[in-house]
């Protein structure tokens, strides 16, 4: 089961946690005693099913990242082309908690900025500069991280 998702993903830890994933989708579906048997079809289907579901979020992530980097007045996306989503990443866990929890909650989350204000506690004009500051702290993170 590891192998056939390695093979299609390509990356151990997500084709160990896709593969954990499916065994367990198979144990509860034992533990149900519904009476339906577990297959290794079966399985491969739900794995598959797995990584779609991660690919689709993984892709809808990507695009709300986009959304930080193309309020930019040069429109340019870094990660189009040369850029990835994993230095996208890691340039979010560079940033202080406030300002990755104010871009998460807005572009990620997609939450407007009168909710992500309320759930921080903020005013809207305080949320709206912490914001804009938190896109500029996150293109200078980005800038600084590697590819590698």
């Amino acid at each position: 089961m590891y192998s056939w998702v390695f093979h299609r993903c390509g990356d151990a830890a997500l084709a160990e946690d896709l593969t954990s994933e499916a065994l367990l989708s198979a144990a509860a579906r034992y533990r149900a005693g519904d009476g339906r048997v577990v297959t290794i079809s079966w399985l491969r289907t739900v794995a598959r099913n797995k990584l779609i579901d991660h690919w689709r979020r993984a892709e809808r992530e990507q695009r709300r990242l986009r959304l930080v980097w193309n309020s930019r007045d040069d429109g340019d996306v870094p990660w189009s082309g040369g850029g990835s989503r994993t230095r996208a990443l890691v340039a979010l866990r560079e940033l202080g908690p406030t300002y990755q929890a104010v871009l998460t909650l807005r572009y990620l989350d997609d939450l407007p900025v009168a909710e992500v204000a309320r759930t921080l506690g903020r005013s809207l004009h305080a949320t709206e500069s912490l914001l804009s500051r938190a896109k500029a702290a996150f293109r200078l993170a980005y800038a600084g991280c590697s590819d590698d």
